[in-house]
Parts: C-alpha cells; structure tokens; sequence
C-alpha cells in the first residue's frame, strides 16, 4: 500500500504563490522504488470534476501541464525523500480548488495525464485564492 499526505495549500491573494508538497510512504515505497513511481497532480474545484494540471515521470526527465497552468506551475520530484512537489506562481482564483498528488507504477518514463491511471491518491490539500 502506498500512502500519499500533500501539505502546503491555504489562502493567498491573486497573483501570489504557493508551494505544495506531497509526501510517499508505504509498504511497497522506499528511498529505491519511489524512483519507479510516476507522480501527478490534480485538482478538483466545487461542482466541477477532478482534472489533471501536471505530472512526472519516474526519473523526472519527463513533465506535462495542463493548458490551464502552462507557464505559471512548475512539478519537480526528490527521489532522494520521496516527494513531488508543485510550485504555483500568478495564482488566480479559477485555481481555487481541492490539490490532489497521486501515484502510480511505473516502467518507463512516461507521464499519466487521466485519473485511472493512478491507483493511489491523497486525501487533497484545499488552495484557495482570493480576487
């Protein structure tokens, strides 16, 4: 089992930033296979379905962005301390919404960009951004 705990959301001002964190432990994760885990990011906005904004590959050499965020978030992995983490800079209040950081194995260095491709997830971090 793998447990995912993001942590860093809160409530800033239009054109602020923030910086989340999520956190990888578990059984089956370890300073070594953590390194085998492709990692994403989503978000999931009131009313609104949960949607993908970034993700990585195992390694790190491989990113994605959604349209949305292109330009203004930045994901980066230690693979070192088992974390991903999700730089968010010129915030705006459409960014309002519930950050999810998910899991998933993988073989190559590809990213997942669509929800059933990660098996784990954490239980979200709220962003919230003021006008």
């Amino acid at each position: 089992q793998v447990q995912l705990v993001e942590s860093g959301g809160g409530l800033v001002q239009a054109g602020g930033s923030l910086r989340l964190s999520c956190a990888a432990s578990g059984r089956t994760i370890s300073t070594f296979t953590f390194s085998t885990f492709a990692m994403g990011w989503f978000r999931q906005a009131p009313g609104k379905e949960r949607e993908f904004i970034t993700g990585i590959s195992r390694s790190g050499i491989t990113t994605d962005y959604a349209d949305s965020v292109k330009g203004r978030f930045t994901i980066a992995r230690d693979n070192t301390r088992n974390t991903v983490h999700l730089q968010m800079n010129s915030l705006k209040p459409e960014d309002t919404a519930v950050y999810y950081c998910a899991a998933r194995f993988s073989g190559d260095n590809k990213v997942a960009v669509t929800l059933q491709e990660y098996p784990y997830w954490g239980q979200g971090t709220q962003v919230t951004v003021s006008s």
